[in-house]
């Protein structure tokens, strides 16, 4: 990191509905990042927090049970340094940001879609666990991925022009 940039510092996980993959990608970030990261998620639309969600997340000692479902227009203008987009929908709708010095995509795929034809919870929640997983190791790679001095080139990190 060069010495005249900023640590990025406020973060933002945007998905279509802030239920599940922001919500997780969220905790995720608080638990192994939260001496780096202040860690936000809200969505396009509001659909209420998923209890497979909050329930796969509790198996790896992550409660995200306090955290609730909220519009990008619920964030009272906060300023965030980098968005990161966690669905392909929220990519394509994503508002722009004020200050937000990068945008990032990093498209996961939606567990209760995933998990509609299980035949019972515990196959709909492997699809949870899944994902979860990708997403922590998304996490886990983040500190690096924006500490990278150019983020030109990297993949799936967007500069905004």
């Amino acid at each position: 990191m060069t010495a005249n940039r900023t640590p990025i510092s406020h973060v933002l996980f945007l998905c279509t509905g802030n239920a599940c993959r922001s919500q997780m990608a969220e905790g995720l970030c608080r638990a192994l990042c939260g001496d780096r990261f202040d860690c936000r998620s809200a969505g396009a639309e509001r659909h209420g927090l998923d209890p497979r969600a909050v329930a796969v997340m509790a198996e790896i000692g992550i409660d995200i049970s306090a955290q609730h479902s909220k519009t990008v227009d619920d964030l009272d203008e906060e300023i965030f340094d980098c968005v990161v987009t966690v669905c392909d929908r929220a990519r394509e709708s994503c508002p722009v940001f004020p200050g937000a010095v990068r945008t990032m995509h990093r498209g996961f795929d939606d567990p209760p879609r995933l998990a509609r034809d299980a035949v019972d919870n515990d196959e709909a929640l492997r699809h949870y666990r899944c994902v979860r997983d990708q997403i922590k190791e998304f996490v886990l790679g983040l500190p690096t991925l924006l500490d990278a001095e150019d983020g030109i080139g990297t993949p799936g990190l967007d500069q905004p022009s």
